[in-house]
């Protein structure tokens, strides 16, 4: 039997932005799943009783905490933006390059601007 090709390969094909925010999408769908572990965490701990919420809101408020929730943050506002295109993309709607590309910059600028609101509206002075 003669080898042949398995499938095309990211070498086959000029890299592009479609291509990068589909592998985004994906990732951004990986870190939201790490972090609703982290969400269950935390309601347990606070099921758990007084001693156990103030354990975990102790590491919670920590630098580290703080940056996994912006990281948690910017996944929940990419997903749902390139979710939304990849709905219409499923009824039929901005296949065109200009279209495409069009999209794939509004749903970045309104991840951008979503996360900088849900980040003013979580850390402003006396939120926490």
């Amino acid at each position: 039997m003669a080898e042949r090709p398995l499938s095309p390969h990211v070498t086959v094909y000029k890299w592009g932005y479609t291509m990068t925010l589909s592998i985004l999408h994906r990732i951004s769908g990986l870190a939201l799943s790490l972090a609703l572990i982290g969400f269950v965490l935390w309601l347990l701990a606070a099921a758990a009783g007084p001693a156990a919420y103030a354990r975990a809101t102790a590491v919670l408020a920590a630098l580290p905490a703080r940056c996994i929730l912006v990281i948690a943050l910017l996944a929940l506002c990419y997903h749902f933006y390139n979710g939304l295109r990849h709905l219409a993309w499923d009824m039929g709607w901005g296949f065109e390059r200009a279209q495409a590309r069009r999209s794939a910059v509004i749903v970045i600028v309104a991840t951008l601007l979503s996360l900088a609101a849900c980040l003013y509206l979580l850390l402003r002075a006396g939120a926490a």
